[in-house]
């Protein structure tokens, strides 16, 4: 078993936006964690003023209430709390919605691979049991189907599911090196954090959970939201591929995705282009015509398989938080 060292302060960030009525029961049953360090509520400039609410009402030391001076979003609101925890010398940190939904009961087991160095970031899986399938309305299973393929190509997690879980964990080393002025303020911060610890080579972990659905409301609109999901996840795909397999490595899959890329292009460019003709001229083309136009296209669909193939198993397995405190402990020994 590798221990991920000297692991002692957890701290909880909740984003508070239109949770009022909520966030006592959330702050009460996260209390009962004496392990928790300490847990800092982020009013997002809240029409509801949450953040004052909760400084009237809930005495224990351990909470924080920090106030966004405009509504950042919930990557924002998340950002904030992360800034501060690494700033108190938080070792994990977790984060949880304040509408009810997230099970505080499940902290142990959202820390538990990052205390044993088998993870730098935990996520909510909320598909693992038939059950909670059943409860989720089906507006959402439908837009998290969707949404969980196209985080896959996006991010290079492709054995990871339900993408816009925000019950989260991370080990602050690895939240300390994140970009927070490039990641998504909006809806977007789930999918976005996940491409950004990709690129940074981190090991991210599905937890099993249930979700709860109650008399709260969600802020996300899925149908709304899918067509700037859908253009946000194309245009990480896309930069991913650039820099994992063109700038980082250079590898046979690349040839494999340039050559598979060029081949189905001019394979479809070439039968599109011939077919347009000979239907305005009303004519059959010729058999090499036909297989000129075929063959390429069937190569280039089976190398841009092989280069999916090798895509899917290219997934971190060394945490990055194990990299870095050897790299620490290697310049610590040369000083």
């Amino acid at each position: 078993m590798k221990n991920n060292p000297k692991i002692s302060n957890v701290y909880i960030v909740i984003p508070a936006y239109k949770v009022k009525l909520h966030i006592l029961e959330i702050l009460e049953k996260i209390l009962i964690n004496k392990s928790i360090s300490k847990i800092f509520v982020v009013d997002d400039f809240c029409p509801e003023n949450t953040g004052e609410f909760v400084i009237q009402n809930c005495s224990d030391s351990r909470v924080s209430v920090i106030r966004n001076k405009a509504n950042l979003g919930v990557g924002g609101a998340v950002m904030t709390g992360y800034r501060a925890a690494i700033a108190e010398g938080a070792d994990i940190i977790i984060k949880i919605d304040g509408d009810g939904q997230m099970d505080p009961d499940l902290i142990p087991a959202f820390i538990e691979p990052i205390l044993r160095g088998e993870a730098d970031y935990t996520k909510g899986n909320r598909f693992f049991e038939i059950e909670t399938i059943r409860q989720m309305p089906w507006t959402r299973l439908i837009g998290n189907t969707g949404l969980s393929f196209l985080t896959k190509l996006s991010t290079g997690y492709w054995n990871l599911f339900d993408p816009t879980n925000g019950y989260t964990a991370i080990n602050s080393s690895v939240a300390a090196r994140l970009p927070f002025e490039k990641i998504s303020f909006r809806y977007f911060f789930e999918s976005d954090m996940l491409f950004r610890l990709n690129t940074m080579r981190a090991v991210v972990v599905d937890i099993p959970m249930f979700a709860r659905y109650g008399s709260e409301k969600s802020n996300l609109k899925v149908w709304r939201e899918f067509p700037n999901f859908f253009y946000k996840n194309m245009l990480n795909f896309v930069k991913r591929l650039i820099y994992s397999y063109l700038i980082r490595n250079f590898n046979y899959a690349t040839l494999e995705l340039i050559f598979g890329i060029l081949l189905l292009g001019f394979g479809v460019i070439y039968g599109g282009v011939n077919w347009i003709m000979h239907y305005r001229e009303a004519t059959f083309a010729s058999a090499g015509t036909v297989m000129l136009a075929a063959l390429p296209m069937i190569m280039g669909l089976q190398l841009l398989m092989g280069f999916l193939n090798y895509d899917m198993t290219n997934i971190p397995h060394v945490p990055l938080s194990l990299r870095l405190h050897a790299d620490a402990r290697i310049v610590n020994k040369n000083q």
